[in-house]
């Protein structure tokens, strides 16, 4: 049996629909309820609802198996975990946003709220940019129009969320999308397993091919 780690909300959705295409779905996980665990033992698989930030720690720490997580999550907290599979789902954009209009004064530092401190930290030390995070797990599209900060990194998959609060995407700086991960201990002991649903997810996949 393998234990996978499914994030909560649309992405799961989406990515337990690419497990039913390969014929490892869980037709239970369908039904209305408040229940976490569902199992397939004909198809060898148990599925459980978390959060989607702690996908990796569920799969880091062996209590699953396999997990599914965004890019953003995994190269925000750097898991010790495999990648085995780009699944073609979840496909969105890591940006810099701020007001319409908004022109950077590079004689001060940049005030950037954001959920994502390590992925911001990187991505303006490359530019040499001296900045000043604010972590925010919240509503930060608030922060530039109440003089929080001066721009938001953030997650924009449609951009409406940002026009409908006066915001613009001043810079698109990475793609994200969701991943198959493995625990490495797992991925030893469980090699077979692992290597024949990840195929068979590959083949179910939009865009999946091993990483």
């Amino acid at each position: 049996m393998l234990n996978i780690a499914l994030p909560k909300g649309r992405l799961g959705e989406k990515a337990h629909a690419v497990f039913e295409s390969a014929g490892r779905g869980c037709p239970e996980i369908h039904e209305p309820g408040r229940r976490l665990v569902f199992e397939n033992a004909g198809s060898g698989v148990r599925f459980f609802w978390v959060k989607p930030s702690d996908v990796p720690i569920y799969v880091e720490r062996g209590a699953a198996d396999l997990g599914v997580a965004g890019k953003d999550i995994l190269l925000e907290h750097s898991p010790d975990v495999y990648e085995l599979l780009y699944l073609g789902i979840g496909r969105c954009s890591m940006c810099v946003a701020g007001p319409r209009g908004f022109c950077e004064s590079g004689d001060r530092t940049l005030k950037v709220a954001t959920k994502f401190p390590n992925i911001a930290r990187r991505h303006y030390a490359r530019g040499g940019r001296p900045i000043d995070i604010i972590k925010l797990n919240g509503s930060r599209e608030l922060a530039p129009r109440l003089g929080l900060s001066d721009v938001i990194v953030d997650i924009v998959e449609t951009g409406s969320t940002l026009r409908e609060n006066d915001l613009e995407v001043l810079e698109r700086f990475l793609d994200i999308s969701a991943r198959l991960i493995a625990n490495k201990a797992s991925f030893k002991f469980k090699y077979s397993e692992i290597s024949a649903l990840a195929a068979e997810i590959a083949g179910a996949a939009e865009g999946g091919a091993p990483q």
